[in-house]
């Protein structure tokens, strides 16, 4: 099988592409270390939305690709405290008076290692705070975020690992804004697919989306969601979901019924929630997007077991793996 790795210009900014047999996947390291395209080039799929300008992908980052989002979502007053600690996030959603989606999605990311092996093309991806950044002033912790996306015949494998290198405990808050194309194939349209997501239960969410803490009962589109699956734009989706590994396996999966192909996002067990959004239900994308914590988690009310959030002691390390690839059904 043939495995390369190009570095390229895309629309004027820095761009690294991976072959793997069939598969192409492109990342853009200076924009946030987005990966941007992960498509089947023999059969003309194209599995994530792919910005077709910078103009527009500045506009909303998070609207392709798979955005990092540190911390993710959304916390009220930008505000919270854990270990007496209190933080200041700055307010980007002023409408509902919210921080949104932190502060790595749209910062420079270095390339750490770039290569090809036998049957793999890879790329390493390195950011995090340290004293010197402007982020460190609302969160002030050193610590290291690698992301390595590997890509083969098996498809696309996200490899993450984050490390505290300073002096204090910090808090932990994880998650990615997956922004899928639908249709992923150019021949079919949105009624031609299907969503399946490893749902557990429902978050209540306030005006301002945020969880109030108290469960409410799945719709019977829902459990189809949870079951067989169900049009992705069957209703306007922005719901806050606990995730409920089925045999053992916590995924997502978007099926194009009329070609018979069906992508699988096996996020693994360390995302223990689920946000799903798909835009106001246009019909043009719908994003699964797993998070290690609830939105707003330190501000919840729940115990750190039921809302996610992790702290990270000095020298700790946390990492977790996930994998993107299509299959025929």
């Amino acid at each position: 099988m043939q495995t390369s790795v190009k570095e390229h210009n895309y629309n004027g900014t820095q761009a690294v592409s991976l072959y793997a047999g069939a598969y192409h996947a492109m990342v853009l390291p200076e924009l946030g270390g987005n990966l941007v395209a992960f498509e089947d080039s023999e059969r003309g799929l194209q599995f994530l939305r792919t910005p077709s300008d910078l103009e527009s992908f500045r506009k909303h980052p998070v609207l392709y690709g798979i955005p990092v989002l540190f911390p993710p979502n959304r916390y009220e007053d930008g505000t919270f405290t854990v270990n007496g600690k209190t933080y200041h996030l700055p307010i980007n959603e002023t409408d509902k008076h919210n921080h949104l989606h932190g502060f790595l999605k749209d910062v420079p990311w270095d390339v750490s290692a770039i290569g090809t092996t036998d049957r793999t093309a890879f790329i390493e991806l390195k950011s995090g705070i340290s004293k010197a950044r402007e982020s460190y002033r609302y969160f002030p912790h050193e610590f290291t975020i690698t992301i390595r996306y590997t890509l083969s015949t098996y498809g696309l494998q996200q490899e993450v690992a984050v490390k505290n290198v300073g002096p204090d405990a910090m808090p932990f808050m994880l998650g990615f804004h997956t922004t899928l194309a639908v249709p992923f194939a150019k021949e079919s349209n949105q009624a031609d697919y299907s969503l399946k997501v490893t749902l557990g239960d429902r978050w209540e969410m306030s005006d301002r989306m945020l969880p109030t803490g108290r469960i409410q009962p799945l719709s019977v589109e829902e459990k189809q969601m949870q079951g067989d699956g169900i049009n992705p734009f069957y209703t306007q989706l922005d719901n806050h979901y606990s995730a409920e590994p089925q045999d053992g396996v916590n995924y997502m999966t978007l099926t194009d019924n009329r070609l018979g192909i069906r992508l699988v996002y096996d996020v693994g067990p360390q995302y223990k929630q689920w946000m799903v959004f798909n835009r106001y239900a246009t019909g043009e994308m719908v994003c699964p997007e797993p998070q290690t914590s609830m939105v707003n988690a330190p501000n919840v009310g729940l115990s750190p077991d039921e809302s996610g959030l992790l702290m990270l002691a000095p020298g700790e390390s946390w990492s977790a793996t996930s994998r993107l690839y299509a299959e025929e059904v």
